[in-house]
Parts: structure tokens; sequence; C-alpha cells
């Protein structure tokens, strides 16, 4: 399992209640008096002489109560000048039933954990988390009020957890360069332990929190004790070095050799310098590809590690997609009439990039985010002529994203932001800049929250672009709701480094919910919500998009989830993207659909997720419908496997297919996509894991009938078209990893890669012929070995000094 499950904890914090208390819980760290060791074991002299933070309350199911005292949880604290550590004993009446799946870093399996939330500002608005599971896995996140979790983000520190005849013992040392705080001799930070003991689902915290106040992380305790302390220099140097072994059945074996270096400085004990020099993302992740019929491209996750750690400031206002950066842009090249680009190439080569990201102690955050992309050429070769010539596809290039946002009252924000895109010569240049504003009442039962954001294009047709928004929530109790507008201009474009689809057009929508705040007899948890949602296309004022929407989400006590929705379009939408021409419209009926999903507790060595779904045209033959399985199994702690299986039927689906003449042509097709994806993992211990991950993706359009798009957005019989524009596409990929973290943040990992696509206009739809045809003289395969090395300055200086 993944860094979800903390995102659950989130979950569960919001269907929680019991009274609360305005006096809030007070620990003192200790001074460290002497040299300790992270072995989980707490015998050193200082750990016993440390204040003790106990008496945790339930978070879930039975919110507000004491913990059992077989539960008892204590935690102490120390402190130097380099970091703080956290000691805790967990208790358990049965330590041999305490769940100790062993998994990679940043995930928690099935698994107890115990975690601890730092604020060092004692804003009530953004917490590090740090947690460790009962197998000694680690998982940290950043948590901000307005963003809820970042899971990508990830700090450098120590733990181990050991279990024992009472339970089991949790100690952590997490440097001060984890962390943000003021310069001040006497530090207070706002502070909250929590534990899941997770073969019973109970979730614990040391600070009560109740979700009628809205704000979770205001509810945290008190850490004091810390005081002046000399920080020491927090500069740490990554070099790392890759070998890359590729080849294919059309290519020669080739090697390539990369090195180069990240960079942490801290230029205060407030904010961080991060850059990376000659970065080399070759390990990342891979696209999970699909076949693209629709008017808009595909988004994908950003997988680069420099760009998804730290990044919560750069990502308010939906401005920053930074896939943008390294990818090929869509510029304007001036192309003769029959020249055409042999090949584009898969990414534009990063030069360098940096951060500067950190918060004062007046709430003040400030993010300054640079990258730089090399000129990058290719081959346009022209048909009739037969010469061929360099050109431009990408010149040098600088990417920058800066942020201001300012905290006050400990639950609201006001924020500017600026993106920013540069190209050398007369390409095209880009500017977007955002007023955002999130404002909660004192009592966290209210909140308004808005956006003005600007565009500005600059090549040969400059254009100012526009999209503003306004959002209000009732953000306490059972029931609840919410109503907001938004308007977008025809001309707002922020593609050079962020991403949106559709322009022009104005909308409103609404929620309102239900659910329950204790347990029933019934439930664990229990929602209901009703959505709607209508958007008009400004110059006609015609239904773009609309969905009425009902769904039920639930835990029973056995601790399984399960639920279903409907979601209803009562009118007439009119689609002015599909056509791909400009002021042209396709008219989408009625609709009607809905779903169901069960997901089995995954406590059990063997457990399901299941939902099926169906949409279907109002009086039309043509419908959607398909379902999602996904089996897995733990066969030990160490080994598990998740099967995956998605297919999806579309009957009379209709799109845009071609242009003919004057003539945009539509097609009534058939569609089926199916996607087979396997994953497993090994884990020797909780530092050396073996991961296998498989995606086999194929899809299938064949088009019945040919139409002509009228001018009022229906479809007339076409008969004079004979071009073949249906599609068969498949891709493969295969990731067989091994990873060691031989000490904290350093590792070794091995990566064995080999991925096929296939793509032509014959529909054969026998799986075993396509599944073969895929690998003929498409399969590639990579074998990487890459080092990366944690360098502490301060640890450095004493490596000299002792040589």
């Amino acid at each position: 399992m993944s860094k979800k499950i903390i995102f659950l904890l989130t979950l569960a914090i919001s269907v929680s209640t019991f009274t609360y208390s305005q006096q809030k819980k007070t620990v003192r760290a200790h001074k460290l008096t002497e040299a300790i060791s992270i072995d989980g074991e707490l015998n050193e002299t200082v750990w016993k002489n440390a204040e003790v933070a106990t008496d945790f309350v339930s978070l879930e199911p039975k919110n507000g109560t004491p913990i059992p005292e077989e539960f008892k949880t204590e935690v102490k604290i120390l402190y130097s000048n380099d970091a703080i550590y956290i000691g805790a004993a967990l208790y358990d009446p049965n330590p041999e039933k305490i769940l100790k799946e062993l998994v990679e870093r940043d995930n928690v399996g099935t698994s107890d954990f115990f975690g601890v939330f730092i604020n060092g500002y004692n804003d009530g608005q953004q917490e590090f988390r740090f947690f460790v599971t009962a197998a000694n896995g680690q998982i940290d996140t950043n948590f901000t009020s307005s963003e809820g979790e970042d899971g990508s983000w990830n700090a450098i520190w120590e733990s181990n957890a050991k279990i024992t005849d009472f339970g089991y013992v949790v100690e952590m040392k997490i440097p001060y360069a984890a962390l943000r705080f003021p310069e001040q001799d006497k530090q207070t930070w706002g502070l909250n332990f929590f534990r899941e003991v997770r073969r019973e689902r109970q979730k614990y915290t040391w600070s009560p929190i109740d979700n009628k106040i809205g704000a979770i992380s205001q509810q945290a305790g008190i850490l004091t004790g810390i005081e002046n302390i000399k920080t020491p220099t927090r500069l740490f140097l990554i070099p790392y070095s890759s070998f890359y072994l590729s080849g294919s059945e059309t290519q020669k074996t080739k090697g390539e050799l990369k090195g180069g270096l990240d960079i942490k400085y801290g230029i205060n004990d407030a904010f961080t310098l991060d850059a990376i020099l000659v970065p080399d993302f070759g390990q990342t992740k891979f696209d999970n590809v699909i076949l693209n019929l629709g008017p808009f491209e595909q988004q994908f996750n950003e997988n680069r590690p420099f760009f998804t750690e730290g990044t919560d400031l750069f990502s308010k206002g939906n401005l920053l997609y930074s896939r943008r950066i390294g990818a090929t842009p869509n510029l304007d090249l001036n192309l003769d009439e029959n020249e055409r680009i042999l090949k584009f190439p898969s990414a534009i080569n990063l030069l360098n990039a940096m951060k500067i990201s950190g918060r004062d102690k007046d709430g003040l955050g400030i993010g300054f985010l640079n990258a730089i992309t090399e000129k990058t050429t290719a081959t346009a070769f022209n048909e009739v002529t037969n010469n061929s010539r360099e050109v431009v596809i990408s010149p040098l290039t600088n990417y920058n994203v800066t942020v201001f946002d300012q905290r006050f009252n400990q639950n609201s924000s006001v924020t500017f932001i600026n993106t920013n895109v540069t190209r050398d010569g007369s390409f095209r240049d880009a500017n977007v800049s955002g007023l955002l504003f999130n404002l909660n009442n004192k009592d966290n039962s209210y909140n308004l929250s808005g956006e003005v954001k600007t565009s500005s294009i600059y090549d040969e047709k400059s254009s100012n672009g526009l999209n503003t928004s306004l959002y209000f929530a009732d953000t306490n109790g059972k029931y609840r709701y919410s109503l907001g507008g938004n308007y977008v201009s025809k001309d707002y474009q922020v593609n050079d480094l962020g991403i949106n689809f559709r322009t022009n057009y104005y909308s409103f929508s609404g929620n309102a919910s239900y659910r329950i705040l204790n347990p029933n007899k019934t439930f664990n948890t229990f929602r209901v919500n009703l959505n709607s949602y209508f958007e008009f296309y400004t110059p006609t004022n015609q239904i773009q998009a609309s969905n009425f929407n009902a769904n039920i989400n639930s835990t029973n006590k056995k601790n399984h989830f399960f639920g279903g929705g409907i979601n209803f379009n009562p009118f007439k939408n009119y689609d002015y993207y599909e056509p791909r021409v400009a002021n042209r419209y396709f008219v989408n009926p009625e609709n009607i659909g809905g779903w169901i999903y069960f997901s089995s507790n995954y406590n059990n060595k063997f457990a399901i997720d299941f939902e099926p779904f169906i949409s279907h045209v109002i009086n039309e033959n043509r419908y959607e419908a398909g379902v999602n399985i996904s089996p897995r199994y733990r066969f030990s702690d160490k080994l598990s496997l998740v099967y995956s299986f998605n297919y999806f039927k579309q009957k009379n689906d209709i799109g845009w297919i071609d242009f003919e003449n004057s003539n945009i042509i539509f097609a009534r097709r058939d569609r089926d996509t199916y996607t087979n994806s396997i994953s497993s993992k090994f884990s020797i211990s909780s530092v050396m894991n073996f991961n296998l991950s498989v995606r086999h993706y194929w899809s299938l359009a064949e088009n019945n009938k040919i139409n002509n798009l009228n001018d009022d957005g229906s479809l007339s019989t076409n008969t004079t078209y004979t071009g073949n524009r249906n599609s068969n596409f498949s891709t493969w990929n295969l990731d067989l990893s091994y990873s060691w973290w031989f000490a904290p943040g350093s590792q070794m990992s091995i990566l064995y890669r080999n991925n096929a696509a296939s793509f032509n206009r014959q529909i054969n739809k026998d799986f075993s012929s396509n599944f073969s045809t895929l690998f003929e003289d498409n399969l590639n395969h990579v074998l990487s070995i890459s080092v990366r090395y944690f360098i502490d300055y301060n640890q450095a200086k004493n490596w000299v000094r002792k040589g």
C-alpha cells in the first residue's frame, strides 16, 4: 500500500468528533547530555529522565474516549544542536499479533505504525509528519491545511523499531534540516503523535482532534523546552553515478555512463536551496500511456523526484504542470508546405534546476523555482525536393515559478504566484500571475476562497486572458454544503508551464453532504454527497457541460469499504472542442449512469477491489460500461502480489476522426479497452526490496458509420469518405527493480526495464495474435545501475579532520 494510507488518516479525522477542550496538551523536550544510538532500545539514561507524553485519545472509531490501558502509549522527546529525538513505547497485550509487513520506503503496508507531527512555527497550518511502522518502515509527508497531504515530500532521518515482550518500541532522530522553524532562543512548536493498531483498525492521537472545529493541524499540542540551539550548517551533497545498457531487435546494444550532483543548502533555519546539476531521471516510473482519441492531451503524473518533493508552495493555484519542463513544446516551427519533422525527440535535456522555499516567523512563505532546458533541433524533410534541414524545435528555455504565501489567524492565507517561460530568439514567451485567498472564520465552520489569474502570451499575436473563481463552504458538522462559480476568458492560456483544456466559459457548482461523526451499529463511517455542475459557453450561453451526482461511501464493522453513485445529465451539452474547429460544436444528448464499488479489508491475506460501472445515452443505442477487478494476496510479511484487470466497452461512441475538404468527419465507433497489470514486492528488510511492475494495455476503436458534422451540431451520413481511421493500439511495460538504502539518504538501485508499443489501423480482435505482434521488433531493453550517496557537510569536515 502507498502513501494513500496516510491520506486515509486525514479522511478518518474528517469523520470524527468529541467534546473539544481549549486547553492544549504540552510536553517538554529534554536536552541531550550523552550520545545515544538509534537502535530501538531506549536504554540510555537520558531517556529515563525525559518527560512523558501519554494519555492518548481515540481518533477512530470511539472518538474522544481514552486509549485502553492495554494499548498504553508513552512518548519522550530529546533534543541536541543537530536534531530532535523521539522515543515511543507502544504497549500491546498480544505482541505476536502486531501486524508488521515489510515494504519499501514511503509505504505503510499492512502494519501498525506510529507518527509524529511537527509544526515549527506553531501556526496551525503546516506539519511535517514522520511515521515508522512496526517493521521499521519509514514514511514522511508534508501536510498543509489548504492542500492536505503531500506524500511526495521526502526527508533524511533515522529510525528503528523493535517488537518487545510488551508491544513495540520506536526510536527516531529527525535532523533540524528536515524541519522549518524560526530563529529564536526559545522554540514553541506545534506537536501531535499518532498511533494505529492495525489489526483492530483503532487510531489514536495524543492531542485530541475535533472535526467540528474544521482544521486538523490547529488542534495539535505544544512542544516546549528546545532552547538556545546552535544549528550546524545545513549543507548536503548527493553525488550520483548511473550506468545504462540499452538495446533492441533493431538497435545495437550500447552503454552510457552518467553522473551528476544534487545540492541541498539551508540558507537559514527557515529557507532551503535545492539544486540539481546534470540531472538523471532514467529510473523514474513509466507512464501509463493510453489510446487518446479526444481533443485534449493526456495528462501524466510527475515522477521526477526534484519536481515532486517539497513543492506545496509551487502547486498553489494549479498553475504548474512540471511535465512541461523537459517536454517537447508545441511551437510554430515555420515549416514549408511540403516539410515534416522526421522524428521528434522523446524529451528535451534539462541542463539544471534549482528551487528555494521556506517560511519566516511571521508566516510568509517564499518559493522560487527555476529550470533551464537546452536548445534542441530535429530534421525536417521536404517530400517534394527530398532535401533535409535542421529545425529548432525547442530553443534554450528558462522556466520560472515565484510564490509569496502569507498565512494569518492560524487558518487563512493570501497567495501571489507567477509563472514565466522565456525562450531564446523569436519563439513564444508566456507569463501567468495569480492572486489567491483562502479564508476561514475563527471557529473554522465557514470557508471563503477565490482566485484571480491572468495570462499573457508574447508572440506575433500577443494575447491576455483571465480566470477568476469564488467559492463558499460550510465546513462544520454532520451537514455541510458549498457553492461556487468560475469564469474563464477566451484567451486564458497557461499551457506553456501549466495545463488547462477548456476556456471561454463560466460555470456554477454546488455540493451538499451528510456524514456520521461516530460509528453506529452498522457503519464505522458513512457519507452521502449530492453534487451539481453547470458550465456555459460564453458567446452563446449554451450548456457545454453539466451533471447531477449522488453518491454514498461507507465502511462497515468489518472494515470493508463499499458505496456507489448515480450520474444524471438531463440537458443537451454543446461540445465546442471535439470538432477541432473554432466555433463549431457537437450536440451530446442527455445521459444517465451509475457505479458501485467494494473493497475488502486489506488486513486479510486475501482482499479484492471490485467496481462495475455503466453510462447510457437516453433514447439511443449508445452506452459505456466496464469493470475494475483487483485481487491481492499477501503470502507473508515479505511477499505480496496484486493483479488488476480493467475492461471498458464503448458502444456507438461518437467522435471526430478527420477532415474531408470543408467537412468535419465524425464516426460512430465501437471501442474495447483491456488493461492488465501486476505489481509484486519481495522485501528482504525495510531498506532492501525487490519490486515488479507489469502493465499491458490494449485498445481497439472500430469505426462503423461515417458522418458529417452539420452546422447545428447534428450528424448526417457521409458516403464519400474512404479513409481508414480505425485504431489498434497496445503498450507493454515491465520494470523489475532492486533497491537498497545502505545509509540514510544513500541508495543503490538496479532496474531492468523492457517496453514495447504498437499502433496500426487494422482491427484484429484476437488477443494472442495482437499480444505476440506487439513484441515483433518492438521490444526495447534497458538495464541500469544507479548509486546515490548522501554527504553531510558537517560529517565530511570531521572525516577530513580525522584524516
